[in-house]
Parts: C-alpha cells; structure tokens; sequence
C-alpha cells in the first residue's frame, strides 16, 4: 500500500494524498487580484490529483509584495475574486491553501523575467520595511527600519488577511517565514541587527514572528489546520540554523500550528546551498522528531518512488512539489501508475485513464 496516495488528517480537513503543491509566485496578479491565469493554473493541479493546492505568496499589504504584480489579499474585493477559484479547487477534490507573506526588504522588484531588479518610486516601486535597515544586496534601496506601532500594523494586517482568506474558501492558511522575506528577516541574525526587544538574542528574534502566528491562529477557525513555512537554515556561518529551527518549530506547535514546512535558504545572496535531489529533506525529518509536529518536504523531489520514500520512512508527513508541478501538472496520476496505486480520475479524464497494469 502507497503512503503517499494514503490520506492524511489534520484538524477537521482530510487530504486525499500526501502530495502537496507548493506555493509558487505567478507575478500575475493586477493590483492583487488574482486572474484568469490563477483559476487555470491552480484548477489543473486540482484537476491533475495533488490533495492539497497552495497559493503563492499573497501579500498582506500593498507593501508587502515582491512585485507590482504579486498576489494580495489586503481588501475585501481580493477575497471575493479568490472565491471562485477556492470553489473550483475543492470541486475536484483538493483543499485550497494560501500563503499569507510580506516580503519585507525584498519586496518592490521588477519580474523575473525582467531581471528581477529593484524599483525606483518613478517606476511604481515603494521603499520596502525590514527589521533593521540594511539593504539585501548592492544596488538594491535601504529598507525603511519598521517603528513598534508599524509591527503593530503589520501584525494586524496578517490577522486581516487570514480572516479574509477563510471568507475567500480556502481551508489552509500558511504563514510565509522563509526565503529572506519579512518574518525570516527577524528569525536571521545576518539581517536582524536591532537593539530593543526584537532584535539580539534568539528569543526577541522569535518574538515578532511568534506574535504574528499567534496572531494568525486566533483569527484563523480553530477547526482548520494552520502551517507555517520555514528556512530552516541560511547556509551561513552565524546564521539562522537548523538548531533554532527545532526551537521555532516547538513554540510554533505549542501556539497551534500543524505543520512545519521544511525549506532553506535566500535570507542573504550567494549562498552555499548544496542543491541536489531532496536536499532540504532532513530538516523536514530532524524537527518532526525532535519538534514532535507534521511537516512538509520540499526541494528538488522529482521522482515518485523517491516522494514515497520520504514519507513512507517517516522523514516527512508530506512532499510539497513546486518546479515538477509546473512541468507536469498531473504528476499525481502519473506517480500512481509507477506505484501501482488506482488513483480516482475526474470522470471527464476517465477516457484517458490507463488500464491497471498497463504499459
């Protein structure tokens, strides 16, 4: 029997498989709103058979975005253009998710396709915030250093934005602390350099990011799984590490959170990162152990037998596939025919479907 085609459950939602598609940014977003690109991309891999799909990095604030074109959901109005998506998703059987973000020092860039290059006010750009004020790298605009009342803010927008996405129909909500934006920025002690309660020690350093999730669980339904999104290390001597990941992860569960997802990396530029198949995966397997919480693996997992090793061992709960979702969007279907696993088909595909044991 497949582990990973096995459901899972967590709070009052079940999974009808542990595979899992990761948020990843579109930057095709107008003024936050999603478009037609977002119902067709986020519906195929509902289509395609994942049990859960996440949506990318929406900004709790107009602020808060990586581009002028990044997802948000700021307003009501975000909420009700996201409903018809959340709806289509969960028609097909998938749960919808969303990641709550503030990209924080890295925010008001061009896209990537563009060179991904900071903007200036004269080309629709704005001053990011971060902790302490030190840019990300050369060329970029010194962040504006955040005053308490602007956490105050902050903290209030991210509890806004999580009541909002329930009313939008999603039934998962991830807190984004990875990837060098806002909240990973107050974890890192390479870019956190204040001196009041927020900065210095491990625990002022936890102290924002814990208010923020704590926040986000109390708004969020008490009935409905809560995930937050780590890099569990910045590849960095003196950085973030894998040790105070553990840390987080334990107060993380002890506030409400269900599940840790397990990613790496990018608080600062060029690091060393040993990418390779399933690198990321130990961390995923230290802190469900030593945290006693579920959590997500993600990272260059490709191949089904190796997905299902990772969570048929133990290592994780659950893989989170982003780049081999965008190039296959019913890499489920797929993985259940090399693993031998009569996965259902919606029933407009079953024309299509192979016959068990067929080549």
């Amino acid at each position: 029997m497949s582990i990973l085609f096995s459901p899972l459950k967590l709070r009052s939602i079940t999974f009808r498989n542990r595979i899992f598609v990761s948020p990843m940014c579109q930057y095709s977003s107008c003024d936050g709103f999603p478009t037609n690109w977002h119902l067709v991309h986020l519906g195929s891999r509902a289509v395609g058979g994942a049990g859960l799909v996440m949506v990318e990095a929406t900004a709790v604030s107009p602020e808060g975005r990586i581009s002028p074109d990044d997802s948000g959901i700021w307003n009501d109005a975000h909420a009700d253009a996201f409903a018809p998506i959340t709806s289509f998703i969960q028609e097909q059987g998938a749960v919808a998710g969303i990641q709550l973000a503030h990209a924080g020092r890295k925010g008001s860039c061009s896209l990537p396709w563009l060179g991904g290059g900071p903007l200036g006010l004269e080309a629709c750009g704005w001053q990011p915030l971060a902790p302490s004020a030190i840019h990300f790298e050369a060329g970029h605009p010194v962040p504006h250093a955040l005053t308490l009342d602007e956490l105050d803010e902050i903290e209030a927008q991210f509890r806004a934005a999580a009541r909002r996405a329930f009313v939008a129909g999603f039934r998962i909500v991830e807190v984004h602390m990875a990837h060098g934006y806002l909240l990973h920025e107050f974890l890192s002690p390479l870019v956190n350099q204040r001196t009041d309660d927020y900065g210095g020690s491990l625990e002022n350093r936890l102290r924002f990011p814990l208010r923020v999730a704590q926040a986000v669980r109390e708004e969020w339904p008490a009935e409905l799984p809560l995930f937050v999104r780590i890099s569990a290390t910045d590849w960095v001597e003196g950085g973030w590490d894998i040790d105070q990941s553990v840390l987080l992860a334990r107060q993380l569960k002890e506030i409400g959170v269900d599940l840790i997802d397990c990613s790496s990396g990018f608080a600062v530029p060029d690091e060393p990162v040993p990418f390779g198949p399933g690198f990321q995966v130990p961390f995923a397997a230290r802190i469900r152990v030593e945290a006693g919480i579920a959590c997500g693996a993600v990272g260059l997992i490709t191949e089904p037998a190796q997905a299902e090793q990772i969570v048929a061992t133990g290592q994780a709960d659950v893989v989170l596939l982003g780049r081999q979702m965008l190039r296959d969007p019913y890499w489920p279907f797929h993985a259940a025919k090399v693993l031998n696993v009569n996965a259902p088909w919606p029933n407009q595909y079953l024309r299509a479907k192979p016959a068990p044991g067929a080549a």
